[in-house]
């Protein structure tokens, strides 16, 4: 537009305008920003008026300067030098008119979805509110509305009261107009098995909506591809031009499922020819979890590598400070569930086993060098050879010391020497001794003096129930205190005794002064009787030689 001709428009509108408070006036556009429209209406001041109050107008078009529009008159130099006026009242009661035409004739009309509410979506109809509800937002279920907001649409009235203000609107309607003609053309032609051409127009988290020309075909997220993925935008884009097979065909509710990955081999049916249990393969790192990482073998054959299948030594390293998204690493086949379509890798499996390597250069009883790496409530554990740990259980530390005791004598990094008890690699399982360093003082006294054997020691200290001896270094003898009723002994003072049992698990060995004595009676009584008996024979020896002797002589006479 010329200078001549808007300066022209500007001096026609002031002949027409009417200044009566709600009078509808003209007005044209003189500057435009992204949040304000200035409108000359013919006065001293120029409007501003939010730009959100034209979104009906940008539905149909770009505003321009120069547009000429219709405005409300609201204030007439309001007090602070300005008029006010507004481009939504202005549109109201046209607005009104034009909804209550389209409800009559059903033609279509323009809004502005302009966000979202309980149970629908809130349409601007130049300037009148309008519900959309959620179950007529569109023809097909969706997760989510939000690609639709702020975003014009058509729509068809479907209910109208003016005097509550209340417009009830439905986009499905429209689509399902629409589409009609073109889905009764490809229903009367579509059959499961056939390919057919479509467009992607939406993706969610459960898969793409394809348009088919004048209908909706779903593809689920499971028949887009053979392999594994997260979400449909891995592979898919909003646009894409695709062949699809159909794989359902529901007549009754006109439902038609796609699938993609279809159009291609399943790579499954031959898994196991082309992968082999135990084999070496690259893969490519596709994705990183907390419990492991996912690889690709090809590009439709997709392994777990297990947290656990990662590094010989160390079970709780994170996946990312090993590997990254794109890296080529050597992989093993360790398992192939053809059911679950899941294949199990292994990374570690492609470098020596520490585990199994000690095992062959290490046997039992053989003493070996390391760290203390930590020590725990149950053990410590030792660094080996091979960057591997062996235990020492609490109980292994000492001979004599209890554990809470003995494993204070240790500290981490403090190089120590302990025996090989056990190896388990399959259990990646090594366990050490450090007591069997030296020899057992207690089992070798217990071997030396069995049940039965007589003892003498001092006594070591007197508890509430037992008196404590002291046998030799390091073991123990222990007697009931009834045993000595008035006559208590004191510490220092020797007690003879008999071993009544040994008791490995607290290292003592259980005495008795009762039991001696009852040993020693039995002696006495048997070397008595043993002495009556040699009397007795001797007696009767005697006897035997008198009466011979005196037949004897009465033979001579």
């Amino acid at each position: 537009m010329t200078d001549t001709a808007f300066e022209k428009l500007l001096d026609e509108s002031l002949t027409t305008l009417n200044f009566e408070q709600g009078a509808l006036i003209s007005g044209v556009i003189v500057d435009l920003t992204s949040d304000w429209v200035t409108v000359h209406v013919g006065l001293k001041s120029e409007s501003l008026i939010p730009r959100t109050e034209f979104l009906a107008d940008e539905a149909d078009g770009e505003l321009s300067i120069g547009d000429e529009v219709k405005v409300s008159l609201e204030a007439v130099e309001d007090g602070h030098g300005s008029t006010r006026v507004s481009r939504i009242r202005a549109m109201h009661d046209e607005s009104w008119k034009n909804l209550e035409e389209a409800l009559e004739t059903g033609n279509l009309i323009k809004g502005y979805i302009s966000g979202k509410v309980r149970g629908g979506m809130i349409v601007d109809v130049a300037g009148v509110r309008a519900f959309l509800p959620g179950s007529l937002v569109d023809s097909r279920p969706l997760d989510s509305f939000d690609h639709l907001e702020k975003t014009f649409q058509d729509f068809k009235v479907i209910k109208l009261d003016k005097e509550k203000s209340n417009v009830v609107l439905s986009r499905k309607a429209v689509q399902e107009d629409l589409n009609s003609e073109e889905r009764e053309k490809i229903f009367a032609t579509i059959q499961e098995g056939s390919l057919i051409s479509g467009t992607i127009k939406n993706l969610t988290d459960y898969g793409a909506f394809v348009d088919l020309g004048g209908v909706d075909g779903l593809l689920h997220i499971t028949d887009i591809t053979w392999k594994r993925i997260n979400h449909p935008s891995e592979v898919l884009n909003v646009g894409d031009k695709l062949d699809f097979k159909v794989t359902n065909f529901d007549k009754e509710k006109l439902r038609i499922s796609l699938g993609l990955k279809q159009l291609s081999n399943d790579p499954w049916e031959n898994i196991k020819d082309s992968f082999p249990i135990n084999s070496i393969h690259k893969a490519k790192v596709s994705s990183i979890a907390e419990y492991g990482f996912f690889a690709e073998l090809d590009s439709n054959t997709e392994g777990l590598v297990h947290i656990s299948e990662i590094d010989w030594t160390n079970k709780s390293i994170h996946p990312s400070k090993v590997v990254s998204i794109g890296d080529e690493v050597d992989v093993m086949v360790l398992e192939i569930d053809i059911e679950k379509r899941r294949v199990s890798l292994g990374m570690k499996q492609c470098h020596e086993n520490p585990w199994l390597t000690f095992s062959e250069n290490n046997s039992l009883g053989d003493v070996v060098k390391g760290e203390v790496r930590s020590i725990t409530d149950f053990g410590m554990f030792i660094g080996l050879d091979g960057n591997i740990d062996g235990l020492v259980h609490l109980s292994d530390l000492s001979w004599n010391q209890s554990e809470e005791e003995a494993v204070q004598s240790f500290s981490k990094d403090q190089e120590v020497e302990a025996v090989i008890l056990g190896i388990d690699p399959h259990k990646e399982r090594i366990s050490l001794g450090i007591k069997q360093l030296s020899e057992d003082v207690f089992d070798s006294f217990a071997k030396n003096n069995p049940k039965g054997t007589e003892l003498s020691g001092p006594v070591s200290s007197v508890g509430e129930d037992v008196i404590f001896i002291n046998l030799s270094e390091d073991v123990i003898g222990k007697i009931k205190i009834k045993e000595f009723k008035d006559n208590l002994p004191s510490e220092g003072d020797s007690i003879t005794s008999l071993v009544t049992s040994i008791d490995r698990k607290n290292r003592q060995v259980n005495l008795s002064v009762f039991a001696l004595e009852k040993s020693q009676e039995k002696e006495l009584i048997k070397e008595n009787i043993s002495k009556n008996k040699q009397i007795e024979s001797e007696t009767k020896t005697s006897i035997g030689d008198l009466i011979q002797e005196e037949l004897d002589d009465s033979a001579k006479e």
